[in-house]
């Protein structure tokens, strides 16, 4: 499409563009890219000065640059048209949504996939080949649940919600509206539960359920485990990346994010928008506030204030972490010196 035309399509996120000053400047655009391998006809972005130096280097005949005059220019001079925009990165996420459909099979029901004959399936469904249904199962209008797909029996599945080849839903999962559950997750599994006694391990049976609300994300190869009694819970429009573990009883807020690798402890709760960078533990019954973040590999035994910052194992706040961290880059010539010091006291 012409650049004009996608600057129409992004026009609410859109505060100034090129065109305005250069209406002959509109290249025809056939896809998207990262700025350092863009070619022409395609569409990339600027975001924050370490990427500024890219506007002479580029390739892309458009860029999505940030509200930055000298940006601006140094685009015309190349000859890029450019649209500006508060937030780049999010007008780049929308633009790449005009050149690519994630695919999506048209609704219909395989004929090699085994659907219990109490199941009840909403309109417009796709069910996959090889797809196992059980019992009681409901599943939503316009759902997609693709191949060798396995859901125990009365679970629900909302709206819209997307179900990847190889993942499993276990009995009596609650899946909201507009979920995606990628390939190889498993969610509702038994939680980890045994008693200790004389004799050794006795099992507790994990008879509560998981919910998703709306809008959740699951990675691939996630767990998300049911608790004896209860429930563990995924608030609205979490993200969690692949190789995600949440134990039983977890509550998880709104807007958190993951990425790969956080374990969390049976009984953790998450307050609202929590990002959890790679590889953070959580303790059981950690409590961790609205819009706390732990930086990776972040071990966390107690409980986080809502808004901190943490890094490290354990936990510390993220600026005693960063003073500390200088000064373990010294530690070698500290030795050095206290060693003189010791010797010159021995003298």
């Amino acid at each position: 499409m012409k650049f004009q035309e996608i600057v129409e399509k992004l026009s609410p996120l859109v505060t100034e563009y090129s065109l305005t000053t250069d209406k002959h400047n509109n290249p025809e655009i056939t896809g998207v890219a990262a700025v350092s391998e863009a070619e022409a006809q395609q569409l990339s972005y600027i975001e924050g000065p370490k990427f500024a130096t890219m506007v002479s280097k580029t390739k892309a005949s458009a860029l999505i640059l940030p509200r930055d005059e000298g940006l601006q220019q140094e685009a015309n001079q190349n000859g890029i048209a450019w649209l500006s925009t508060p937030e780049p990165r999010l007008t780049f996420a929308h633009a790449i949504k005009l050149f690519y459909t994630p695919f999506q099979p048209s609704p219909g029901i395989h004929e090699t996939a085994v659907i219990a004959p109490n199941a009840t399936l909403g309109k417009d469904v796709y069910v996959g080949p090889h797809v196992v249904i059980q019992q009681g199962v409901t599943i939503g209008d316009h759902a997609c649940i693709q191949g060798n797909v396995v859901i125990y029996p009365d679970v629900i599945i909302g709206d819209r919600t997307v179900l990847h080849a190889n993942c499993t839903i276990h009995e009596r999962a609650h899946i909201g509206n507009d979920c995606v559950i990628h390939s190889g997750a498993v969610i509702g599994a038994e939680g980890f539960g045994f008693v200790p006694t004389r004799e050794g391990w006795f099992k507790m049976e994990q008879s509560g359920y998981v919910i998703l609300e709306d809008g959740v994300e699951i990675g691939c190869n996630s767990a998300i485990d049911r608790p004896a009694v209860g429930t563990t819970r995924i608030g609205r429009n979490t993200k969690m990346d692949n190789l995600v573990h949440i134990a039983h009883n977890c509550q998880i807020g709104e807007n958190c994010v993951m990425a790969s690798q956080v374990g969390l402890a049976g009984g953790v709760t998450l307050g609202k928008r929590v990002i959890l960078a790679g590889q953070v533990g959580i303790a059981n019954q950690a409590k961790i506030g609205d819009g706390a973040i732990a930086t990776a590999q972040t071990g966390i035994p107690s409980d986080v204030a809502a808004g901190e910052i943490v890094s490290s194992s354990p936990a510390v706040p993220n600026k005693l972490y960063l003073k500390a961290s200088a000064i373990y880059k010294k530690l070698p010539e500290m030795y050095q010196t206290l060693k003189r010091l010791q010797k010159k006291l021995e003298e």
